[in-house]
């Protein structure tokens, strides 16, 4: 069994440089898209990890958005069972809330390259080895919350203090996305919900953000590959058969 479940919840909220890095070490995705089955009710049995990507509803809407609380009992369940869990943005949100912590709108939107911060505890996390203690990061939200009193604070920015915690050895919760690639946020940036945020923020620009993220790019991709190689090892998964020719495997 080498399988991960993904839970999406819009269509340009995509694994990004996750889904090569799932391919390489032979994991199978199934996704779950929530926009266009909103009914749908997986099951993560028989998988290896459970994957939360981002969108725009809040876990406020949850009476809007009926499927946060069909992941909220799904996330409930990989705690139970000790799967790893990864949950990005929306993700992130709807996982401190399975943990215990109310989701609100934040007074300011945090959007484009910002600079977080590990904390003391993030400095030593296995997860986040090869960051530096200050490093440059994607941000798309609104939303923020206060760390779970049972997680780890691994991360914070100046705009949004609550940017990375962990759960137990195996569960992870990241406010920005790691998972972004230059043509990934060039749709992003291209989408009308977030052309009308930048816009009236008054405080960024769909150009800055261009021009910086071919600044900050490519390390973003290479601290990606790093760390979600890393919360991949969480699996547990044996090494892989190597075949040869003719059909012959080699344990």
């Amino acid at each position: 069994m080498r399988k991960v479940l993904v839970f999406q919840h819009v269509a340009h909220k995509i694994l990004g440089t996750l889904n090569p890095t799932l391919k390489e070490n032979g994991l199978n995705m199934r996704y779950v898209n929530f926009e266009r089955e909103p009914n749908a009710h997986p099951s993560v049995e028989r998988y290896n990890g459970l994957i939360i990507l981002g969108g725009h509803m809040g876990v406020y809407e949850a009476d809007k958005y009926k499927h946060i609380k069909v992941e909220a009992k799904l996330i409930e369940d990989a705690l139970k069972k000790d799967i790893p869990v990864l949950g990005i943005c929306l993700g992130s949100q709807i996982l401190a809330h399975v943990l215990g912590s109310p989701v609100r709108k934040h007074e300011e939107k945090e959007i484009g390259w910002h600079d977080i911060y590990l904390t003391e505890k993030g400095q030593k996390d296995p997860l986040f080895k090869d960051f530096k203690q200050r490093e440059k990061v994607f941000q798309l939200h609104g939303d923020t919350f206060d760390i779970p009193s049972s997680c780890v604070h691994l991360a914070e920015s100046k705009v949004c203090p609550a940017q990375a915690f962990r759960y137990g050895d195996k569960v992870y919760g990241l406010q920005f996305h790691l998972e972004v690639d230059e043509p990934m946020i060039l749709r992003w940036l291209d989408h009308p919900n977030n052309k009308k945020d930048i816009e009236e923020s008054g405080k960024y620009s769909i150009e800055q953000i261009r021009e910086e993220t071919k600044d900050h790019i490519d390390q973003s991709m290479a601290l990606s590959k790093q760390t979600f190689s890393r919360f991949i090892d969480l699996f547990g998964l044996p090494p892989r058969p190597i075949r040869l020719g003719a059909g012959t495997i080699l344990k």
